[in-house]
């Protein structure tokens, strides 16, 4: 009800505003055109008269004009009396409506606050002495906290008081007035309210300076999260690189493994057929490896038991070699399944046959047996169609078999194709090799000895070929090819040629072959370690003299003395692949040793010994000088790692570190008590690319 008065109240102020606006403004414009009527009255009374001749027609003129001039006058006086009137008449009548309904509005409130204030009483008369206590308490309250938040108090401090408070200020709701600082600013007559007029403004100016310091705070710890959050992010990714790079350093690391125990057992005459093949296929791009049958041939003769673990080592393989021959071991991995699946049902004759019967099933291998890839390729296809076209009369058991016998067909002939080109790539690298031109040139050459050059050709392939029906122009152009290779072969005495014994001549010397293939492999021996000898030498002429400089200062370092002995006994670390490798040779650094060794002249030995027969020498110390010239990291110090031996207490091994591209060095020496004073000798220290570690044991003391 108060707030539908009080807008009407103002509604109608506004409406009285406006109307007294407008009569202002209507009693302005009549007094302006008063002004203008007198000022041009004043300028004819100024005027100067006529002459005589014309003043009696001038007189009646004007008074004429006088006379229209006072009806018209006469007339907008009325009118603007009328107007005037009307208008006053009906403001006064609004005017009185308005007073009438505001003095309404004004009693209604009247009477609605004096029931509410007789309310009040009725509901102070009834309560009882507690709720008067707690309603005027309420009231204390309520007032205190108007005034604080008056003084610009928060939220968080509106529970404080004078006797309750952090601070300890017991005068912590009155407002602080510092009397000095007024004064010298020369406001010290201001009044308190003025006083916390500023306070509050002030303390509304903090809140904002607040509000701003925490925004910017949220925004630094928002850009530091996601900072964190992208600093995390390529962390996982450097880490995902570094394990992926992990990952494949384990898997060359494995390959290399399997690769070296295939040698040793090919070396040891034990090779296994996966050893055979894995050589087979490593040794494709070595020109002096020259391998004459084709791989599948290393199957011949095994076992059931030998064919499964050959699937299981082909399958590591393929794994380890990241799909590097992967063509290769699919075909041997097919032919090896079609070896062993032949073994079962020789091993199984009362099991379920297939699909072709043991009469035909030579016939079917005949057919397969010389056709090419691209022909094998084209039987499949027509197989393939007969079998998904499920015509009438079409054993689709039969044609199903000879599809799993064509696989391992096709197998056979991509690696025998495979065998092919490898030999005719290393006869052309051969013929680079040895100055071989062409056929033309090697035919031109006189022939000798007559015997020798008649040796028989092998017969060509193509004419059986023909006879099965599968003859094609590249089959004979491939069989031409291969004719002229081994015309050229022949013509090339890569072999020497069969001689009768009647074609030898007096006194000529026989060998056996088994006393040539040693004499062979001995000059192969020595011509090998030549060659390495010679290389070993090239190294040691073109390096640089950098370490032996380290030497001689490591030797002038140490002095000469009678007591100590070089000691460069090493010991045997295990493989342990760096993560470096692919990026720095891994190399072991040079070093020059000494141990040094002495008489114990202890309380036992002058008993029991003399100058004569002096007690055995004991080890006292060691001083290790290792270099380290080409040390990647200068700023990372080298390391050493001191561990006793598991399999005797009485050594230890220590161990040299120190990063990139060196490896790590160890020596066995003697499990002892250490000095570490230096008055005593001890140092350890890395200087002009050489670390330093001497020491000395600490003696024992013999006691009865």
């Amino acid at each position: 009800m108060n707030l539908l008065a009080m807008f009407i109240f103002t509604k109608m102020s506004s409406r009285y505003e406006v109307q007294r606006d407008g009569r202002s403004r209507s009693k302005t414009v009549e007094r302006r055109k008063d002004r203008r009527h007198r000022s041009r009255e004043r300028t004819r009374s100024q005027s100067p008269k006529p002459k005589h001749r014309s003043n009696s027609h001038s007189s009646k003129k004007s008074k004429h004009r006088s006379s229209s001039r006072e009806r018209k006058k006469s007339k907008s006086k009325k009118k603007k009396k009328r107007r005037h009137s009307s208008s006053s008449s009906s403001s006064s009548d609004s005017d009185e409506e308005e007073l009438k309904l505001l003095q309404r509005l004004e009693g209604e409130r009247l009477r609605i606050k004096e029931e509410k204030k007789k309310q009040k009483e009725q509901l102070k008369a009834n309560e009882t002495p507690e709720e008067k206590r707690a309603r005027r308490l309420r009231e204390k309250q309520e007032k205190e906290r108007k005034r604080r938040e008056r003084m610009g108090w928060d939220n968080e401090y509106q529970c404080y008081t004078n006797q309750d408070n952090p601070f300890g200020d017991s005068a912590l709701t009155n407002t602080f007035v510092w009397g000095k600082k007024l004064a010298k600013e020369g406001v010290k007559n201001v009044s308190r309210d003025e006083i916390e007029a500023q306070n509050r403004q002030k303390q509304q100016e903090n809140k904002i300076e607040l509000e701003k310091v925490k925004q910017r705070r949220l925004e630094r710890e928002a850009e530091r999260a996601a900072r964190e959050a992208e600093a995390a992010q390529a962390a996982r990714a450097r880490e995902a690189m570094q394990f992926h790079t992990w990952a494949k350093h384990e898997d060359a690391f494995h390959l290399h493994q399997a690769r070296l125990r295939s040698q040793i057992r090919i070396r040891d005459g034990r090779a296994k057929p996966i050893d055979l093949l894995a050589w087979y296929v490593s040794s494709e791009e070595c020109v002096d490896a020259l391998e004459m049958h084709e791989p599948y041939t290393y199957l011949n003769g095994l076992q059931s038991q030998d064919l499964e673990d050959l699937l299981e080592d082909i399958k590591v393989y393929k794994e380890l070699e990241n799909n590097a021959n992967v063509a290769y071991w699919e075909d041997v991995q097919t032919i090896v399944l079609d070896e062993l699946n032949k073994l079962r049902r020789l091993a199984a004759p009362d099991a379920r046959r297939d699909g072709v019967h043991q009469a035909v099933a030579d016939d079917v291998t005949q057919i397969f047996k010389g056709k090419t890839g691209a022909q094998l390729e084209a039987l499949q296809t027509q197989i393939e169609q007969k079998i998904s076209g499920r015509r009438d009369g079409v054993d689709v058991g039969y044609w199903e078999s000879l599809l799993s016998q064509l696989k391992a067909h096709m197998s056979r002939a991509r690696l025998r194709d495979r065998h092919q080109n490898n030999l005719r790539r290393k006869l052309q690298l051969l013929k680079q090799e040895q100055g071989v031109q062409g056929a033309a040139a090697l035919k031109e050459e006189p022939a000798e000895t007559g015997p020798e050059s008649t040796e028989p050709e092998p017969p060509q392939a193509s004419g059986s070929r023909e006879a099965e029906g599968g003859g094609t122009t590249s089959e004979q152009e491939s069989g031409a090819e291969q004719d002229a290779c081994t015309s050229l072969y022949a013509s090339g005495r890569y072999s020497p040629a069969l001689l009768a014994p009647a074609q030898l001549e007096p006194g000529t010397l026989l060998t056996e072959p088994a006393d040539d293939a040693q004499r062979l492999a001995y000059l192969r021996a020595r011509l090998h370690a030549q060659r390495d000898r010679v290389r070993d030498q090239a190294r040691s002429a073109a390096a640089p003299t950098g370490g032996e400089a380290l030497e001689r200062e490591a030797r002038r370092a140490m002095g000469a003395s009678n007591d100590e002995v070089q000691f460069s006994v090493e010991h045997v670390l295990p493989d342990q692949p760096c993560l470096w490798a692919d990026k720095y040779r891994p190399r072991k650094p040079r070093y020059f040793n000494r141990v040094h060794t002495g008489f114990e002249w202890n309380k036992y030995n002058q008993t029991h010994y003399d100058m004569d027969n002096p007690p055995p020498k004991i080890v006292q110390g060691y001083k290790f000088n290792i270099f380290y010239p080409d040390l990647i990291d200068k700023n990372s110090t080298p390391e050493f790692s001191l561990k006793p031996c598991p399999e005797n207490p009485d050594f230890a091994v220590l161990r040299f570190h120190a990063g990139p591209p060196y490896e790590d060095i160890a020596f066995k020496i003697v499990n002892r008590e250490w000095e570490y004073s230096y008055k005593r000798g001890f140092r350890c220290h890395f200087h002009n690319n050489i670390f330093q570690l001497w020491f000395h044991f600490k003696r024992y003391r013999y006691r009865r």
